[in-house]
């Protein structure tokens, strides 16, 4: 077992790094069940409780699955492939459909107050986005286009709105990584590059029709019935 003894500093982060290891090589296949509480805290020299919440933070992540009275079994590999198997169906139709009315408002705010250092950082962004789908890097694409979309939000400078979009992180990343693999695979083109240049030429309506758009393609191919296209 590649589990060491943990140092006495960040007890709950090291315990997690080292079973987010153990699984990524493979220590313990996808839907085996994990070492017990006990037998994991007396290998890495820790409490039951510091074990506890690190169990409990991966199985957040998606690469666990706490079975009560059962045990603990390993769900994915990485958090990408976690996200993908936990949000799909109506909850993630749901996530989109949260997801269009934030981005949409925030693509109308980025046309009118951008600066040439949000432009930039958005070009920067749609590259390391755009070779990622090129090199069919699933996780590279999924951080690229989750940041390149709370840019865009955060470009209207609307803090509440900023905020309300950071919040949902996790969903959104969820999101993107559940509706991205497909479009890898198949190299079918989904850049964000008509966004773009929308917010470069200052025109919100053009921005919302692009921010829009994108999400009621995803949301009709999830079979969430029709969205509405003006909003």
């Amino acid at each position: 077992m590649p589990l060491a003894t943990t140092r006495r500093t960040g007890l709950v982060d090291q315990v997690i790094g080292q079973l987010r290891e153990a699984i990524s090589q493979g220590e313990w296949a996808v839907g085996q069940r994990i070492p017990t509480e006990g037998a994991l805290a007396e290998t890495l020299g820790v409490g039951r409780n510091t074990v506890r919440e690190a169990v409990r933070a991966l199985a957040h992540s998606g690469l666990l699955e706490v079975r009560q009275g059962d045990g603990t079994y390993v769900r994915a590999t990485s958090e990408v492939s976690g996200a993908i198997r936990r949000l799909c169906g109506s909850e993630l139709r749901e996530v989109l459909q949260v997801r269009r009315g934030l981005e949409v408002e925030g693509a109308r705010l980025a046309a009118t107050e951008r600066t040439e250092e949000d432009l930039a950082r958005l070009r920067e962004l749609l590259d390391e986005r755009d070779r990622a789908q090129h090199e069919r890097s699933l996780a590279d694409f999924v951080r690229a286009d989750t940041e390149f979309h709370l840019t865009v939000v955060r470009c209207g400078r609307n803090e509440l709105l900023t905020e309300l979009y950071r919040g949902l992180t996790e969903a959104i990343t969820a999101s993107v990584a559940a509706t991205s693999e497909d479009h890898l695979t198949e190299h079918v083109p989904i850049g964000h590059h008509g966004l773009l240049e929308a917010i470069a030429d200052r025109d919100p309506a053009r921005a919302v029709a692009e921010a829009g758009g994108f999400l009621d393609q995803l949301l009709l191919r999830e079979g969430s019935g029709s969205p509405n296209p003006s909003a």
